[in-house]
């Protein structure tokens, strides 16, 4: 653990664990890094890469907008796989954000993820360790040999990844109103039970 924390730190390039899938990723404020991390990957800069905190109280390391319903969103489903567009930080890098400045964000419930995130203290780059295209692995011989080539480290201990749906995304477009920008791990009803209101665009 430590030595993939020093390379992170070094703006490495590293394959982790998270609960659902195993994720490529680096530190977002490194922008260089993430430049690789698109590259490895094959994922075009206008879709932005998504970030996991260690817990929630690193929010504030990628957003200012930390109250109301987001915090509520936040408590009702992290650690876990429910995603929250925010509007990031400008120290992060420009290809964790959107062209409006949002950032997709969330607080992983496995254990190495969200350690990684604590120790360093910055926000991870969490896009899922495959080639665009290609299916998410949740088991390391399942990863592409061609992809970890690419990488400086990979984190493979146990516990795995357990597989199944990646997180469900949502932005909040009033008081009590989210939109589901992609159904995962966290069904409608999910939100629905937390308080919340759904517009949920069943082509997105």
């Amino acid at each position: 653990m430590n030595a993939i924390i020093d390379i992170l730190a070094q703006g490495g390039v590293v394959v982790y664990p998270t609960e659902t899938l195993y994720a490529l990723g680096c530190m977002a404020t490194n922008h260089a890094a993430a430049q690789r991390v698109s590259a490895i990957k094959g994922r075009p800069h206008s879709k932005p890469l998504p970030v996991l905190i260690g817990n929630l109280g690193q929010l504030g390391l990628v957003t200012h907008d930390a109250g109301g319903d987001l915090l509520s969103l936040a408590e009702a489903f992290w650690p876990g796989p429910v995603s929250l567009l925010v509007r990031g930080h400008a120290e992060l890098s420009p290809l964790v954000r959107d062209e409006e400045g949002y950032t997709s964000v969330r607080v992983s419930s496995h254990p190495t993820a969200a350690r990684l995130c604590a120790h360093l203290g910055t926000p991870l780059v969490a896009t899922s360790a495959n080639r665009s295209g290609n299916p998410g692995v949740a088991r390391p011989d399942d990863l592409d040999p061609l992809l970890l080539d690419k990488v400086d480290a990979v984190l493979a201990d146990k516990p795995w990844p357990s597989g199944g749906d990646p997180s469900t995304v949502v932005r909040i477009v009033g008081p009590g109103r989210l939109k589901v920008l992609r159904l995962g791990a966290v069904p409608v009803k999910g939100l629905e039970a937390a308080g919340f209101t759904c517009d949920y665009l069943r082509q997105v």
